[in-house]
């Protein structure tokens, strides 16, 4: 009797590994094959297909939502990854149209000193300005042509609308020119209409003045100012600016002016240096034979 008790153990433990295992595999089927253990047990049928069909509804409804959402997730992430890229290409696009813009603008301006260059009683060369220093020493902007390209001191500068500065310090590629509101500059101007003659200078305070005009000058406020052509940077009749305001008071022998300038120096981007003050030679094709023969 105790021996027959003895072997009934094993048997009932081997067993119960045995319905652990069926468990765990049911169970297996049950949370990650859902479907499949539907339609298995649809083809079993039974009380057991009965009982376990609503569960397993639940676990198939809930594997779906998992499987919908990971897949949603998925798809985010290339949307996201998409609309990444998009955003560089539109900052590409946005920077490539602004360099074509600026491209213009300054295309533009150059654009307008050539067509001047065509029409000028004289020889110029244009620059474009690289670097500007505007401080309490000095007023003057940089330029990109230098002794080899015929740059020397003294040069004047202006643009198609008028008087800009003077050369004063010239490299191998670059150029120094002060402006007309700088205090170290000094050219000879003229009033259109009276003729009268004086000095324009510029002021500490970066404005510009027309001093030494005649005591009995008729100068009025809104009187063009013109170059006199009585020195060697500019020939006659560039545009200074215009006549702001008119003082004397009762001890000067003189009268002087405030000048509004023509050119606004804040705003330039090109600027055109005279190297001589007679128009450039224009090379003409030769008279053809038909031309010479002809009475």
């Amino acid at each position: 009797m105790p021996r027959s008790e003895h072997t009934s153990l094993p048997i009932t433990t081997g067993l119960r590994r045995v319905l652990v295992g069926v468990f765990i595999v049911f169970l297996f089927l049950v949370l990650f094959l859902p479907r499949q253990s539907q339609e298995w047990l649809g083809q079993v049928g039974g009380p057991l297909g009965i009982i376990l069909e609503g569960p397993l509804q639940v676990v198939a409804s809930i594997q779906d939502s998992l499987e919908e959402t990971w897949s949603h997730y998925i798809a985010l992430q290339h949307v996201w990854e998409e609309n990444q890229n998009l955003k560089l290409e539109i900052q590409n696009l946005q920077g490539e149209q602004n360099r074509l813009r600026e491209q213009a603008i300054v295309g533009r301006d150059f654009q307008r000193l050539s067509i001047y260059q065509e029409t000028a009683p004289m020889t110029t060369l244009a620059a474009q300005i690289i670097g500007r220093n505007v401080s309490n020493w000095y007023r003057a902007i940089v330029i990109d042509k230098g002794a080899r390209d015929g740059i020397r001191a003294e040069m004047g500068v202006i643009t198609d609308a008028g008087v800009v500065g003077r050369v004063v310090r010239v490299n191998s590629m670059t150029s120094v020119v002060l402006l007309l509101s700088d205090p170290n500059i000094a050219i000879t101007g003229m009033i259109q209409a009276s003729r009268d003659e004086g000095i324009i200078q510029g002021t500490p305070q970066g404005n510009i003045r027309m001093k030494y005009l005649p005591p009995l000058s008729p100068v009025q406020i809104g009187d063009a100012i013109v170059t006199s052509g009585l020195t060697d940077d500019f020939p006659r009749g560039l545009h200074i600016g215009q006549i702001q305001q008119v003082t004397k008071a009762a001890t000067d022998l003189f009268q002087s002016g405030e000048v509004t300038p023509i050119v606004d120096f804040s705003k330039l981007e090109g600027v055109l240096v005279i190297t001589s003050f007679q128009p450039p030679i224009s090379v003409e094709s030769p008279p053809s034979p038909e031309t010479l023969a002809a009475p």
